[in-house]
């Protein structure tokens, strides 16, 4: 019981770490174009950024403002991404409190059980909020550039999926995993 519950905390953890570094970070699009670069593009939830290839000079411009009018796809990602964090986050502090080797409440361990089985559960809707804004995203991707090459439209830069995504995406998983070992594999 103390081994399975250190690992989903393990596990836990770094995917919450991962999920916050995918919100947090600007490369959810890169530019994919075939030709000789000069420079490399991210996009991100909160700002577009350049490297220039020669000199390694990164340049960033943030988006106008939250509340400003944004692609549907940023907006939905923003808003699952930053609630898939704050459960994870709350699931992770229920988590620690309900580990058995942490003092807290060790006179009830009935209730520790109780509180790692509510971490589970938490951690299992903040990963499918992560997991389906990543998603989201990933497809919004896809369906942009194969509308534009149905289209034989070329304007100069094509974007594939960012690390960021997949760090989002695997975040999310990890909490997935971390939740069904909490509450299926600790009972």
């Amino acid at each position: 019981s103390t081994a399975l519950q250190m690992t989903a905390f393990g596990l836990a953890l770094l995917s919450t770490l991962f999920l916050l570094l995918a919100t947090c970070t600007d490369c959810w699009m890169v530019n994919a174009d075939d030709s000789l670069e000069v420079s490399h593009k991210c996009r991100g939830l909160w700002r577009e950024c350049v490297t220039n290839m020669q000199d390694g000079v990164r340049t960033c411009d943030q988006y106008d403002s939250i509340l400003a009018d944004h692609p549907v796809k940023i907006v939905v990602t923003r808003t699952l991404l930053i609630t898939a964090d704050l459960l994870a986050g709350l699931a992770l502090a229920t988590l620690l409190l309900g580990l058995d080797c942490i003092k807290f409440l060790q006179e009830e361990p009935r209730v520790k059980l109780k509180m790692c089985y509510g971490a589970g559960v938490t951690l299992s809707i903040g990963s499918i909020l992560g997991l389906v804004g990543s998603v989201w995203y990933a497809v919004d991707v896809y369906l942009e550039r194969s509308m534009l090459v149905s289209h034989n439209i070329f304007l100069g830069v094509h974007y594939d999926f960012g690390w960021s995504c997949w760090l989002g995406m695997a975040g999310s998983t990890g909490c997935f995993v971390a939740s069904v070992l909490l509450t299926c594999c600790l009972y």
